[in-house]
């Protein structure tokens, strides 16, 4: 069993730039698979962003070359930078972890983008 807590969420300017972090109780393996994903009020859960045990990355087409997906194994830690936010970028932030069949989430942290 994993635990994923995130952290770092806020309010933030548009333009502004918030990094968001995953800790996982237990070990990330290579074989693991973290992803970001997020939810706005009345809209369905969407990926944000992907990243495999050989750092290999994914992103939605909404954040590509905004946000930078990383992972540290040493330290069972995800993160997203988030840079240029927008407002539409608001959204509850989930923390997800894949291994084979199992799949493991975060309980999520806010991030609001507004002036």
């Amino acid at each position: 069993q994993v635990q994923l807590v995130e952290s770092g969420g806020g309010l933030v300017q548009p333009g502004g730039s918030l990094k968001l972090s995953c800790a996982a109780s237990g070990s990330i393996f290579g074989v693991d698979i973290m992803g970001w994903y997020r939810q706005a009020p009345g809209k369905e859960r969407e990926l944000v962003a992907f990243i495999n045990g050989r750092s290999s990355t994914n992103y939605a087409d909404s954040v590509k070359g905004r946000f930078t997906i990383s992972r540290d194994n040493a330290k069972n830690t995800a993160y997203l930078q988030m840079n240029t936010l927008k407002s539409e970028d608001t959204a509850i932030y989930y923390c997800n972890l894949k291994r084979g069949f199992l799949d493991y989430w975060g309980q999520g942290t806010q991030v609001t983008v507004s002036s």
